[in-house]
């Protein structure tokens, strides 16, 4: 018998009714994305070689034969959805799907360097994602008035981390693991930024990271991370790194370079103006090299009309960054703050994914 289609009419319903499924359903395919990260899926495919079975996946994972049916509908999603791949299929419907490492999963194993998996954890943590159930009513007051997060919890996210111990670790690993996969990424791609200066200051730049990285590629340049007391109180021994207690809002210890790393999107304008006003004081003239380093995004950089997942993860990022009272910026945006300051150029070099490194000129 054929099949009639819908009318034209019904059809656009139809389209219009999956348009709302497809954006209600997205995040299942985030806590998809949790599960595999909890159950180290990545893991048990790596470790049998780079392919593997449903159930060599659930022997590596230790999961109970009767969920093997939950874990076949997981990973249908998991493929779907470009996480993880299927290597080869089942012949006549008998024998068992062999699935494989993607490019994304490969940042999901945990014996590599590039592991992001603490970073996915912290993003998809529920301290992280319960607050936006209250985005529409956080919406409904006028500001200024409390950020979604302490709306949800009843302290900021960095008061919040001081009381709980494990979050604040999940915080630590995940900031660490984002700050590594990204900084090896800019000394490879942008060491001319790095060659022609002798002494960096890495403004609020915690335990180092950072500076860790610029130092062990560029032998040449002094690093020093300045930061509050009792982060500094924190940092790590034995390294080439010197590390200054202070307040970036107060003064900043002069350098040839001044690196803000992911610093001035949890501030709002004036808060960014008077830092990069003090990071102006503590560099020497253009002619001399001086310069700020900006690492964060710039929304709408390295995009083109047709990349609607670089274009969609970026003002999807701003949305979830506003939820501690933070801010994307696009390069108009940008270009206020930095002008403002009494800075005279400015140069943009999206080469870091959805972010941008910003290079600032006296």
């Amino acid at each position: 018998m054929e099949l009639s289609q819908p009318s034209s009419k019904n059809q656009a319903l139809l389209d219009a009714q999956l348009e709302l499924w497809h954006q209600t359903l997205c995040y299942i395919k985030s806590m998809a994305l949790k599960s595999a990260i909890d159950l180290r899926i990545a893991d048990a495919i790596h470790d049998h070689g780079g392919t593997a079975t449903l159930p060599q996946i659930a022997t590596k994972i230790m999961l109970h034969q009767s969920k093997l049916p939950c874990l076949r509908r997981l990973m249908r999603v998991l493929t779907i959805t470009g996480v993880f791949s299927i290597i080869e299929h089942p012949t006549d419907g008998a024998g068992e799907h062999v699935y494989g490492l993607t490019p994304a999963s490969n940042l999901l194993v945990s014996s590599t360097s590039m592991n992001l998996s603490p970073f996915m954890t912290l993003m998809l943590d529920r301290v992280f994602v319960s607050p936006f159930h209250g985005l529409g009513e956080w919406f409904e007051h006028e500001l200024p008035n409390l950020t979604l997060f302490k709306m949800e919890h009843g302290h900021n996210a960095w008061d919040f981390a001081g009381h709980d111990a494990k979050f604040a670790k999940i915080f630590d690993n995940g900031m660490v693991a984002d700050s590594s996969f990204n900084m090896d990424i800019v000394v490879k791609e942008c060491g001319d930024v790095f060659q022609s200066i002798s002494s960096l200051m890495d403004v609020a730049g915690g335990l180092g990271g950072a500076s860790q990285a610029i130092s062990k590629a560029f032998p040449h340049v002094k690093c020093s991370v300045l930061d509050l007391p009792h982060v500094v109180a924190a940092a790590p021994a034995g390294t080439d790194v010197d590390y200054i207690a202070g307040d970036m809002f107060e003064s900043i210890p002069p350098a040839d370079a001044v690196l803000l790393k992911w610093v001035l999107h949890d501030w709002g304008d004036a808060e960014c103006v008077k830092i990069l006003r003090n990071c102006k004081k503590a560099i020497p003239p253009r002619d001399a090299g001086g310069k700020v380093i900006i690492l964060d995004m710039v929304v709408g950089a390295g995009t083109s009309e047709s990349d609607l997942k670089h274009r969609e993860t970026q003002v999807l990022f701003d949305l979830f960054i506003m939820f501690i009272d933070g801010t994307e910026r696009d390069e108009q945006e940008w270009k206020k703050i930095i002008f403002e300051a009494g800075f005279s150029d400015y140069k943009i070099i999206p080469v870091v994914g959805v972010r941008s490194i910003i290079v600032v000129y006296p």
